[in-house]
Parts: C-alpha cells; sequence; structure tokens
C-alpha cells in the first residue's frame, strides 16, 4: 500500500481562507442552483483561458481569444493560434475529467499540446531546471507521479487544500517537456470541480495571472521550505478573490440590467415584455424576474391588465 504523503502544514490563515472561501460559495449558489449568468460564463471562460496563457508569454489576449471562440480569423503566430487552440479544447472537457486519473492528465496535456510538441502527452526524457530548482530526473517521474494520484485518490484532505498541495507538488515534479504551468492550473481546477461544479465557472487563472509574480514567489518559498504551506496560502487567497470577482461581476450585470429595463419602460410606459426581450438580448424569464423584482423594490407598478395597461416608473 501507498503511504507517500506531501510535505504541509495546516496554518490559522489556512484554515480562515477555507472557511471564506465556503461562505462565500454558498453567496454564489441559491437553491443548489449556481447564480452565474450564461453571459458572465462565456466571460469568464475567456478570461481563464486569457490568463493561463499570458502567465505562459502568450498575449493573444481576450479579444482575440474571443474571436476565435466566435469562428472568427485572427492574425497571431502559429505557435500562439496553436496555444490558444489546444487550451480552448482542455478547458472544453474540465467537466469532463477524473481528477484522480493520471490517464486523463496525460490526455489533458496532448490536447493542450498537441500542436506545439511531438511528445505531448507523455512525460519528459530530458533534465529540466525552472529557475534555482532542478526537477527530478525523468527516470524518477513515474513514480512520482504514481505516488502523487495515488496520494490525491486516498487521502481524506478537503478538496480546496489537496487542489493546491496537487498543483505545488505537480510544478516540482515539472514532468513534461513543456506545458506543465497550464496543466498545473488546469488540474487544479479540475480537482475543485470534484468538489463543487461552481468552481469551472470561476477565473482563478486570470486572478493568479494579476498576481503572477507572487505566484512564482510562493512555489519558490515552498520550495526552500520543503513544503507546500506557502503556496497553499497564496493560491487560497486567489480562489477567494476569484469568487468575489465573480460575485461583483453578476451584481453589476444584474444592476444593469435593472436600470435598463427601467429606462425603457419610462420611454414607453406600454411597452411588453417581447419588446423587453428584444431589446435587451434577455429571455423571457430573465425579464420577468427583472420585473418581479422591480416591483418588490416599489420601482414599479402596474396599472391595469398586461394587456392594454402601463407601467408606473416611481421615482
Amino acid at each position: 500500500m501507498n503511504n507517500y504523503t506531501p510535505p504541509y502544514k495546516i496554518t490559522s490563515k489556512i484554515l480562515k481562507l477555507s472557511t471564506q472561501i465556503s461562505e462565500e460559495l454558498t453567496k454564489l449558489q441559491v437553491g443548489g442552483a449556481t447564480k452565474v449568468s450564461p453571459m458572465l460564463r462565456k466571460k469568464n471562460r475567456i478570461k481563464t483561458l486569457a490568463g493561463t496563457l499570458e502567465i505562459e508569454g502568450n498575449f493573444l489576449g481576450e479579444e482575440k481569444i474571443t474571436a476565435i471562440l466566435d469562428g472568427k480569423r485572427v492574425l497571431g503566430t502559429l505557435k500562439e493560434l496553436a496555444e490558444v487552440n489546444g487550451a480552448i479544447k482542455a478547458y472544453d472537457k474540465l467537466e469532463a475529467y477524473r481528477y484522480d486519473d493520471l490517464n486523463d492528465l496525460l490526455l489533458a496535456h496532448k490536447i493542450l499540446m498537441g500542436e506545439i510538441l511531438t511528445t505531448a502527452g507523455t512525460f519528459r526524457s530530458v533534465n529540466v531546471s525552472v529557475g534555482a530548482h532542478i526537477a527530478p530526473q525523468p527516470n524518477r517521474i513515474n513514480d512520482l507521479m504514481d505516488d502523487l494520484f495515488a496520494w490525491l485518490k486516498a487521502s481524506d484532505e478537503h478538496m480546496l487544500l489537496k487542489s493546491c498541495i496537487f498543483h505545488y507538488e505537480f510544478e516540482f515534479i515539472h514532468p513534461f517537456g513543456d506545458g506543465n504551468g497550464r496543466i498545473g492550473r488546469l488540474w487544479q481546477s479540475v480537482i475543485l470541480h470534484s468538489f463543487n461544479p461552481i468552481f469551472a465557472l470561476l477565473p482563478t487563472e486570470s486572478i493568479v495571472r494579476e498576481h503572477q509574480e507572487a505566484y512564482y514567489k510562493a512555489i519558490e518559498e515552498s520550495t526552500a521550505l520543503g513544503e507546500s504551506t506557502p503556496f497553499i496560502e497564496f493560491m487560497l487567497e486567489m480562489i477567494l478573490e476569484s469568487i468575489a470577482n465573480t460575485l461583483k461581476s453578476d451584481q453589476k450585470s444584474n444592476y444593469k440590467s435593472d436600470q435598463k429595463v427601467l429606462a425603457l419602460m419610462k420611454d414607453n410606459s406600454r411597452i411588453t415584455i417581447n419588446e423587453l426581450m428584444g431589446k435587451l438580448s434577455m429571455s423571457e424569464s430573465g425579464v420577468k424576474k427583472v420585473i418581479k423584482k422591480l416591483k418588490d423594490e416599489g420601482a414599479i407598478k402596474r396599472v391595469g391588465s398586461l394587456k392594454s395597461g402601463y407601467w408606473e416608473v416611481n421615482k
């Protein structure tokens, strides 16, 4: 039986951040359903893709990635475009990967790096160093990755922590010739998604990009210390910020919808739900939800019947 356990300590900061994350997550979910709008989901996925690629020096950016997703042609080097295509395909499968299956991680690497590396989906056969860190020799990678996945599958540690510990240990081993950073970040999201599906919608990678120097510093500190504790603390902070930003964006988009409906009703007191749907590109249930909210707040009231009545907007 495999008893390998990566070295780390549970600090009061880790406990505090884990509690805060759990509390913030509940705000994103109502009655088991996620509050994140489809538009924000797409925006967050684009942020995730741009973030994880920018960390590796690919600056095609959100606008061009959006264009690629919409099937438009964009200018970029062959390598840049291949990296974006690989990332799109690898993240498309995020919800299908089994977090504790090494073969799925190898498949993810093959999808991510297939257009760039001839060795995509297989471990490196050369020695590598990352900054001052000399990664383990190629002949040790198989055993180290088997140990790491055996721990991932068997450990009863909280999934939030497991995702951070795995991410650090994976970067320490650096099992591939290229694409280690991207796969490490993707796999942390895969582990988090298995804990709570809402993590597939959060752009944690783009938050890491905003704190890129601190990300590398946390990896270096953990390596110098011989345990992943500093990295766990750092990544929990990134996850918390990612949830907070998504909550803010969602509230902002809801606020915008409220204001737009009010403005249209002021402009035309006899505007119909169908007309509101058309002008705002919203679903019927979305428009009705906004109307109910505005009624509950006393911002509007309906005078007369649905057919022949009108909207009264309170100043």
